[in-house]
């Protein structure tokens, strides 16, 4: 085992303290120490506000992940896993993630829409680099394999689909309409863009399942909120669906195409949760 050095010692606090900061933002989301998200900013991220909007159910994604995180917290603070190199590289970057994730629910409660917006690209591209670098060696075990990829890649894919739906209702919220048809393209556009990013998830991240499964969990609920809830929109349904498949797709066909097998030649190949 590495010596545990100040630095380890340094980080491995710090992410106590963002998952501690993590959990009282997310209180204030849920409404038990503020107000609901969906009621936050006038409504413009309620599951009803825009085309993109997913379903309240898909919400429930957060549970695994905050439990995820949780366990997490504890398991990079035991010395022997603080030590290591995916932790080394990964440790500071989660603890953004977590401080980004309450910022975010804190941005909405002020209703600083377009804040947020920032916010969640800046948590997007921070999940990114995090699960990059978790691919560069595989899990020293199948517990990490779970706790530490499979959480980071769920809380990847559910944040990239997230992004979508928050930028989209932002341009709602600032007066943004394009007419019933044009709306209608302008959402299965965006929802082809996401199964893009998909593929590019699949192609730079090994295929992970858990981040192609967040993903097409957010875009089918997608579909679901636009065929039982208002707005509806057959054609954004439709999309959603089409653009889950595909993100689910492309990492299995990925997985089949002998990216296990190239693991040891590159790095972007190592194939986990």
């Amino acid at each position: 085992m590495a010596t545990l050095t100040r630095n380890d010692q340094v980080r491995r606090i710090v992410v106590v303290l963002a998952e501690v900061f993590c959990v009282i933002g997310t209180l204030v989301g849920v409404g038990v120490l503020g107000t609901d998200v969906s009621q936050t900013s006038g409504g413009a991220l309620s599951a009803d506000a825009t085309l993109i909007a997913p379903a309240t159910t898909a919400f429930t994604i957060w549970t695994p992940i905050y439990i995820g995180l949780l366990v997490y917290t504890v398991w990079q603070f035991v010395p022997k896993n603080a030590t290591t190199e995916r932790v080394r590289s990964t440790g500071w970057l989660a603890a953004v993630s977590m401080v980004l994730n309450a910022a975010w629910l804190l941005v909405t409660q002020q209703g600083w829409i377009w804040v947020s917006v920032g916010v969640i690209l800046a948590l997007a591209l921070t999940l990114g680099v995090l699960v990059q670098r978790l691919c560069r060696e595989p899990a020293g075990s199948t517990f990490e394999k779970v706790v530490v990829d499979g959480t980071f890649g769920l809380y990847l894919g559910w944040v990239a689909v997230a992004a979508c739906a928050n930028v989209t209702a932002a341009l709602v919220d600032g007066g943004v309409d394009l007419g019933s048809e044009a709306n209608q393209a302008a959402a299965v556009t965006v929802v082809l863009v996401a199964a893009a990013l998909g593929m590019v998830f699949t192609i730079l991240l090994g295929g992970r399942w858990a981040v192609a499964a967040a993903m097409a969990w957010g875009l089918a609920w997608i579909a679901v909120g636009r065929l039982t809830d208002e707005p509806k929109s057959t054609a954004t349904a439709v999309a959603a669906i089409v653009a889950a498949v595909i993100v689910l797709t492309a990492a299995g066909t990925y997985r089949r195409g002998g990216a296990v097998a190239d693991t040891a030649a590159s790095p972007r190949t190592n194939v986990t949760a």
